[in-house]
This record gives structure tokens, C-alpha cells and sequence, in this order.
């Protein structure tokens, strides 16, 4: 049985910090290149939903564990004739077949997940020939004087943010799980300390 923090405080912290300003310009960066049919892994509270555009984007898939976060993004902002359908569900274990999806969105979401491997794996299985995973999220620093502070403070975060980790290396996962990442970018995120504002973000495709 969840707790009552987990249930009820915790999915509104989540949902301040990531409708956060720095964080909403990072997803401007990336959400809008979707097109075709989308899977977005960890959808959340909803905050990418606004950002797809309507003519290139068929529709628009969304999964979440928790049931407060599908019932935020469920009265989320979004343009006038974006399709959405919201399920209950694991970036580790997607419930859709094969290749059935153009491109995967992953925004703020391999910070939380269980095993961002085999998030990524059922990522690349969903995805037709020639789909594009799309990505943005925070994690490992390259400086080794934040990371030393990430893996410090890393434990206490964990506990009273959902169970995000400050020390998942991004690009070099996302490579690792067999896609040929292309365009990739990285900065401190502005305004937010740099324990916790590293980021990264591109696009990438099965190689």
C-alpha cells in the first residue's frame, strides 16, 4: 500500500518541478519534432501534451504507474484536435506490440524508471524501421566535482522525489541500448543547481 506522501504530495512536487521554467524550455527543444503515432514513456502530469503539434502528430500514446499523474494529464492542456490516449503501464514493460509506434518520446523519465535499460529495450521494440526515439533528461554530470555531489546527495533525493536518480549517465545509455544517436546537446539547466540540472537531449534511431 502506497503512503499517503506518495499518493498525494508527492505527484504535486513532481508536478511543480517538472512544469518548472528551465525544464519546459528543455522539452520545447524536443517534444515538437514528434510526428506520425508517438509513445511517450512517463507521461506524467502531462506537460509535453501542449507542445505536440496536431498536424504532424497522429496520435499521441501516454504511460504512467501512477494513477494521480494519468488524472492530471488526463485534464492537461493540448491543442484543439490532438488525439491522446493515457494507459496504465511501464516504460520497462509497454503494453504494444512490436514496431507500432514512429517515434518515442522520453522527457524527465529515465531519472525514475526502474531500469532505464530496459526501458530504452522496450523502447526500440515498439518503434517501426527507421522510428525515432526523441529525448530529453537530466542526470550525470561531466564534472567530476558534481558528480562527487550527485552520489552524495543521491540517496536522500531518491527518498522525497519519486525515486529519481542524479547519477544515470543519458546519451551514453541511450547509445548503449543499440540506437545511433544523432544531434545530441548538453548544458547546466539555468536557475537550478547543477547537482540536478545537468541535461542532455537529441534524437536517435535504431541502429
Amino acid at each position: 500500500m502506497t503512503s499517503f506522501y506518495d499518493r498525494h504530495i508527492m505527484p504535486r512536487l513532481i508536478g511543480c518541478a517538472c512544469a518548472s521554467k528551465p525544464i519546459m524550455k528543455q522539452r520545447v527543444k524536443v517534444v515538437p519534432r514528434a510526428a506520425g503515432k508517438v509513445l511517450e514513456l512517463g507521461i506524467g502530469g502531462g506537460a509535453n501534451l501542449q507542445f505536440y503539434d496536431p498536424s504532424k502528430v497522429e496520435s499521441v500514446f501516454g504511460v504512467d504507474p501512477s494513477a494521480e499523474l494519468r488524472a492530471r494529464a488526463m485534464t492537461a492542456e493540448r491543442p484543439q484536435g490532438l488525439n491522446v490516449d493515457i494507459q496504465d503501464g511501464t516504460a520497462e514493460a509497454l503494453p504494444f506490440e512490436d514496431a507500432s509506434f514512429d517515434c518515442v518520446v522520453c522527457t524527465f523519465t529515465l531519472c525514475s524508471v526502474q531500469s532505464p535499460a530496459a526501458a530504452l529495450a522496450e523502447a526500440r521494440r515498439v518503434l517501426k524501421p527507421g522510428g525515432r526515439f526523441l529525448y530529453c533528461e537530466h542526470g550525470l554530470a561531466p564534472d567530476p566535482g558534481v558528480a562527487r555531489w550527485q552520489a552524495r546527495l543521491e540517496p536522500v533525493w531518491k527518498s522525497i522525489a519519486g525515486g529519481c536518480h542524479l547519477t544515470r549517465p543519458i546519451t551514453a545509455s541511450v547509445a548503449a541500448a543499440g540506437f545511433a544517436v544523432s544531434g545530441a546537446e548538453s548544458m547546466y539547466l539555468p536557475g537550478t543547481p547543477r547537482v540536478l540540472g545537468w541535461s542532455e537531449w537529441g534524437e536517435a534511431r535504431p541502429a
